[in-house]
């Protein structure tokens, strides 16, 4: 059997086996259990991790535009699914919205990618002229500008405006019991998308643009189309991420889609490698676990019989989580993965073992 089939038939094994672990483990635990909350956000938040790396590690334009596109994804999710007997109550301040019809949650997030990918295109245009820090200030700027119209009043027929959006599909109504299920589908068959245009030619050519763009430049690699390919198709993946983290989170509101939220997923990126795509993936679901889980009794007031445990308060635990990150970052400068893949390393150590015995 040759080297590419095995490992392929291997990593679908592998993925096999984590979706059935993640439906026994809702099965088991239930739908509310803290294990359940983070498989469901982590998997979104690796989607989102992901396609942010295929921009800022793959391609190296250093974006920070990500929050922007979710909400944009996550808005036209929303207003799309939106049943129409209950319009009427969810615009009760503007006559039932502008929107008087409703598709079904598969078409509204293609359609949430499809509608952050014409963002994308439109800004991509000016402002993948620029470089660094630039691009970085420009996306970043977007981002802010687009959170700000949407809580414009006079597109509250459409938006809402400030007030909530919900009564949509959640992942609790969709496939009720089965939402880790669901939810590992959609981002599975998305990251699957992703590292298949990795793997492609135009994946090749954005790894030459990262390395140096003078020399893509000189083999023939257009440089901007290869930029706005890049950024519109990240832009799509974070689209749909956006209208995942809205079934999550069961309403939506734009002052969720912060700046933070951006740098949270950089942060990502950052500690899984910039240029892995399993590095993302891995931590997303370390990210999600520590910051909403694993470290939560720290917020909690403890007390040993008449000792009152110091430090321990709400708040600490970000204080320790930050901590943690400072000391991954120090320890492993490349990210847990660098610019590795999570099935490239047994190849590799095979092929040290083999030269080591010649």
């Amino acid at each position: 059997m040759k080297k590419g089939n095995k490992r392929l038939i291997i990593s679908l094994i592998v993925v096999a086996l984590l979706y059935a672990g993640g439906c026994l483990i809702e099965q088991a635990a239930g739908t509310k259990s803290m294990v359940v909350t983070v498989l469901q956000k982590g998997a979104v938040y690796a989607l989102i991790a992901v396609s942010m790396n295929l921009l800022n590690g793959f391609t190296g334009l250093f974006s920070l535009g990500q929050a922007g596109f979710m909400l944009v994804g996550a808005y036209s999710y929303a207003i799309l699914t939106i049943p129409m007997a209950k319009r009427a109550a969810v615009y009760q301040y503007y006559n039932g919205g502008w929107v008087q019809f409703t598709i079904g949650v598969i078409p509204a997030l293609l359609v949430a990618g499809i509608v952050a990918a014409l963002f994308a295109a439109l800004i991509g245009m000016p402002v993948l002229r620029l470089k660094g820090d630039y691009l970085a200030i420009a996306t970043l700027g977007f981002a802010e500008i687009i959170r700000a119209i949407v809580q414009w009043d006079t597109i509250g027929p459409l938006t809402n405006g400030s007030n909530l959006l919900k009564t949509y599909p959640t992942l609790k109504n969709i496939m009720p019991g089965n939402t880790v299920l669901f939810t590992f589908i959609v981002v599975g068959v998305c990251i699957g998308l992703i590292l298949l245009l990795i793997n492609s030619t135009y994946g090749r050519a954005f790894k030459a643009i990262r390395d140096d763009e003078v020399a893509a430049e000189a083999m023939g690699i257009n440089l901007f189309h290869h930029k706005q390919m890049a950024f519109v198709v990240s832009s799509f993946f974070a689209g749909i991420g956006g209208a995942l983290l809205a079934m999550y989170q069961g309403s939506l509101q734009a002052n969720s889609f912060k700046s933070s939220m951006t740098y949270e997923i950089l942060l990502i990126v950052v500690i899984g490698g910039m240029g892995s795509v399993s590095g993302s993936i891995l931590a997303s679901f370390l990210f999600i676990a520590c910051s909403e889980w694993w470290l939560r009794f720290l917020d909690a007031e403890t007390t040993l019989g008449n000792f009152k445990v110091p430090l321990l308060a709400p708040g600490f635990r970000m204080v320790v989580f930050s901590v943690v990150i400072m000391v991954v970052v120090l320890f492993f400068r490349k990210g847990i993965m660098g610019t590795r893949e999570l099935w490239d390393l047994g190849s590799r150590r095979k092929a040290k073992g083999g030269r080591s015995a010649k």
